[in-house]
C-alpha cells in the first residue's frame, strides 16, 4: 500500500509538472523543484519519523535554485500546487526546512500568497 500511495503521489507531481505554467522570468522550472522533492514523498505522506537526507539534500537543492525573486516565486507556487494535488501531511511539510536545516525563504504552507515573496 505504501509503494501505491509513493507511485500516486510521484505521478500526480509529474501530472503537475507538464501543467504547471512557470513565470516567463523565473529560471526554477516546476519539474525541477517536484524531482528535487521527490524523495520527501514518503516523509509527506505520513508525516512520521524523519526526512530522508535524500530528501534534506533536494530541498536543499530547491533552495540554492530559487537565486531570484521570480524564482522564488515560482518554486512557491509549484509547492503549493502540489500540496492541493496531494494533500501531504500540512504538519510535516511546514516542519520539513526545520528538520532539514535549511532555511527555506517561505513557509511551506497550502495558504501563502507567493506572490508576496521577495
Amino acid at each position: 500500500m505504501k509503494q501505491y500511495i509513493s507511485f500516486s503521489f510521484m505521478a500526480a507531481m509529474l501530472l503537475l509538472s507538464l501543467h504547471h505554467l512557470q513565470d516567463s522570468e523565473a529560471a526554477i522550472q516546476c519539474s525541477d523543484v517536484l524531482k528535487d522533492l521527490s524523495p520527501c514523498s514518503s516523509y509527506l505522506s505520513t508525516g512520521s519519523g524523519s526526512p530522508s537526507t535524500a530528501c534534506c539534500g533536494g530541498l536543499s537543492a530547491v533552495v540554492s535554485a530559487a537565486s531570484t525573486t521570480a524564482d522564488r516565486r515560482a518554486a512557491c507556487s509549484c509547492i503549493v500546487s502540489a500540496m492541493s494535488q496531494n494533500s501531504p501531511n500540512i504538519t510535516a511539510a511546514a516542519a520539513l526546512p526545520g528538520l532539514c536545516g535549511v532555511t527555506l525563504p517561505f513557509p511551506i504552507s497550502a495558504n501563502i500568497d507567493c506572490s508576496k515573496i521577495s
